[in-house]
């Protein structure tokens, strides 16, 4: 490890996708004191390989989850100036309640007791997965999130921390710095390849175009949802890395849970439209049925409520999907 002269910044699952992109956008900034903190993993052959993630970026040092937790306890980082905790399971299938326990929830209250005692601003990912199948709103108040219901393991090892968070009042404590939450919605953008098939219906969309010439997206089997006319809310990525750091470095006073979506439902229609217009080819859209994994667990619409981040000084607009879409496609997927 070594010790910097400056105040670092750490940002856990850097090589992850949001990670990655929120550590680029700090070095643009000029911000090259930051602690990485992520498992680049085993190389799989014809696979994204996780560790390709970081070439090209500036940092101090990178550090194992557990190596990151060891030096926490010797007193490492103290004067850290944020921690962005971005660091988890990802993904929405996976079974193992036990494993998105301890990643998801006991490693974040780990960190968010660690932030609390030496007064270090925490940003830590949360997600919409939280409102389940929505139908008690996308309001991400303080009243409205203890009656939230999520339909998977992941979508509630996210809603133990937020409400572990809240009944301590970890998110605005007395006399010292509070934590935030942030509610990620359907995230999209460069970088996100390792996530397999959980990476965005974007990314897999332009494979399939590239191969096949087509975009197949899952039958609605809800009456009142024609098929490919299911919403949800997408989020380029570069506006979620921006409401992020405007917490973690900008308004580093106000605490509390918000949601990092654009506050405008799209359909996947609009998404696969979008696709093929950055492709410069007329679009060509097949539907296919939903894995039986899915039915019962699959949110048929997301919107995100912005009045409360709004109200926290964040002011900026969100990109419209069709201009993200081809700034990703035309600058991401080259050849």
């Amino acid at each position: 490890m070594v010790f910097m002269s400056n105040r670092p910044i750490i940002i856990t699952g850097a090589a992850g996708f949001i990670g990655r992109n929120t550590v680029a956008e700090l070095n643009r900034r000029g911000e090259h004191e930051l602690i990485l903190v992520d498992e680049l993993g085993k190389n799989t052959p014809g696979e994204w390989e996780k560790w390709s993630n970081l070439v090209g970026l500036h940092y101090e040092d990178l550090v194992s989850p557990e190596e990151f937790l060891g030096l926490l306890e010797d007193g490492a980082f103290a004067e850290a100036r944020a921690v962005i905790h971005l660091g988890a399971c990802s993904a929405t299938t996976e079974r193992d309640a036990d494993y998105l326990v301890r990643n998801n929830y006991q490693y974040t209250r780990v960190l968010a007791n660690w932030a609390i005692s030496n007064d270090v601003r925490l940003v830590y990912a949360s997600s919409a997965a939280t409102y389940g199948d929505g139908e008690r709103g996308y309001e991400d108040s303080d009243e409205v999130t203890p009656t939230l219901r999520p339909m998977n393991m992941y979508g509630y090892s996210k809603h133990m921390l937020d409400l572990w968070a809240l009944k301590n009042g970890l998110f605005a404590p007395e006399g010292q710095v509070g934590i935030v939450g942030l509610k990620y919605f359907n995230v999209f953008g460069p970088y996100e390849e390792h996530k397999g098939d959980m990476r965005s219906v974007i990314s897999k969309s332009v494979k399939q175009i590239r191969e096949e010439g087509v975009v197949r997206l899952f039958r609605s089997y809800k009456p009142e949802f024609a098929d490919g006319e299911q919403k949800r809310d997408f989020i380029y990525v570069k506006d979620a890395v921006d409401v992020t750091l405007h917490f973690a470095l900008e308004d580093t006073e106000t605490g509390g849970l918000f949601n990092c979506g654009t506050g405008e439902a799209r359909t996947w229609l609009d998404l696969a439209r979008a696709t093929f217009a950055a492709l410069d080819l007329e679009p060509k859209i097949e539907f296919i049925p939903m894995p039986e994994q899915l039915q019962g667990k699959y949110q048929y619409f997301t919107e995100a409520t912005t009045d409360k981040l709004r109200a926290a000084g964040y002011e900026r607009p969100f990109t419209k999907l069709e201009v993200a879409i081809d700034d990703y496609v035309r600058g991401f997927f080259r050849t």
